[in-house]
C-alpha cells in the first residue's frame, strides 16, 4: 500500500469533528477524499454565511430575486439549490419545480404560470428548471409544436427585459455535464432505492437524444445569453466544485452588503 504524506495542517483537519465525520461516512477509508470533503464543507459554510447576508439585504431593501437553474438531467441542479438554501430563512425564499402544465395552463400565455411563482418584495425564488423548458426539453421530446418553440424564442428576451426593468434581479445558471458523467449518475440513481423516483421517462431517453439536446442548447445560448440576463455555465462533472461555483456566482451577481454582521 502506498504511503500518504500528510502535513501537520492535514492532520489537524482530519482530527477535527468535521474531518472525522468525513472519514467515517465513507464505506472505504479514503484520506484524500476526506480532506477534499473537509475543505469543501469549510468553504461551503463561509459561503452560506454570505448567502445569509444576501438574504438579509434582500429583505431589508425589498429586493426581488429570481435565480434560474437549468441543465441536463442529473446535472445536479437540485443538489446545488439545496446547499444554497439549507441555512436560509425559509420564510423568505421558495423553490419552484413545476410539473407538466394542466389543460387550463396550456390555454394561457406560456410565461404566465412562471410569473405566478415570482417573489414578493424581500424574497428570493429559485427555479429548478424554468420557462427554458420550452427552449430545450419540450422541442427535443415533442412536448411543443415548432410554432410554439419559435414564439417562445422570439419572446423570451423581451420577457426577461420586462422583468428586469421592473426591478427583479435575474440570475441564470446552467449546470453542464458530460455524456459519460450523466450515464454514471443515471446508473447510480437506478441502483439506489432512495433515488429511483428521480428517474423519469424523459431521463430514460436523455442519452439517446444527447446530440439533439446539444443542438437546442446551443441555440438557446446563442439567442438568450444577453447583457441584461447572461448565462453562467458551470462544469458540473464534479458536484462539490459546481455547488461552490454556483454560490460564488450568485454572490457576485447581487450587490448585497458584505460588511453586515450575522
Amino acid at each position: 500500500m502506498a504511503k500518504i504524506q500528510l502535513s501537520e495542517n492535514d492532520l489537524k483537519k482530519l482530527n477535527s469533528k468535521r474531518g472525522l465525520m468525513a472519514l467515517l461516512t465513507e464505506e472505504t477509508f479514503n484520506i484524500k477524499k476526506a480532506l477534499r470533503y473537509y475543505n469543501y464543507e469549510k468553504k461551503l459554510r463561509k459561503l452560506q454565511v454570505e448567502l445569509i447576508k444576501l438574504q438579509f439585504w434582500a429583505h431589508d431593501h425589498n429586493e426581488r430575486i429570481v435565480i434560474v437553474f437549468e441543465g441536463r438531467d442529473a446535472a445536479g441542479k437540485g443538489g446545488a439549490i439545496r446547499r444554497i438554501t439549507e441555512r436560509l430563512n425559509p420564510r423568505h425564499f421558495s423553490i419552484v419545480a413545476l410539473p407538466r402544465p394542466t389543460d387550463e395552463e396550456r390555454t394561457q400565455w406560456y410565461f404566465q404560470r412562471y410569473l405566478l411563482q415570482f417573489p414578493k418584495a424581500g424574497d428570493i425564488t429559485f427555479f429548478d428548471r424554468s420557462w427554458y423548458n420550452r427552449a430545450v426539453v419540450e422541442p427535443v421530446n415533442g412536448f411543443c409544436t415548432e410554432e410554439e418553440y419559435k414564439i417562445f424564442m422570439n419572446q423570451v428576451n423581451d420577457f426577461e427585459r420586462m422583468i428586469t426593468e421592473s426591478g427583479i434581479r435575474l440570475v441564470k445558471i446552467y449546470m453542464s455535464i458530460s455524456k459519460e458523467e450523466q450515464k454514471l449518475r443515471f446508473e447510480e440513481i437506478k441502483s439506489d432505492p432512495l433515488k429511483q423516483w428521480k428517474m423519469s421517462p424523459v431521463d430514460e431517453k436523455a442519452q439517446e437524444l444527447w446530440d439533439v439536446y446539444s443542438l437546442y442548447k446551443t441555440k438557446m445560448f446563442e439567442k438568450t445569453n444577453t447583457k441584461i440576463a447572461p448565462w453562467r455555465i458551470i462544469n458540473a462533472d464534479k458536484k462539490i466544485n459546481a455547488r461552490l461555483q454556483a454560490i460564488e456566482h450568485i454572490l457576485k451577481s447581487i450587490p448585497y452588503d458584505k460588511n453586515r454582521k450575522v
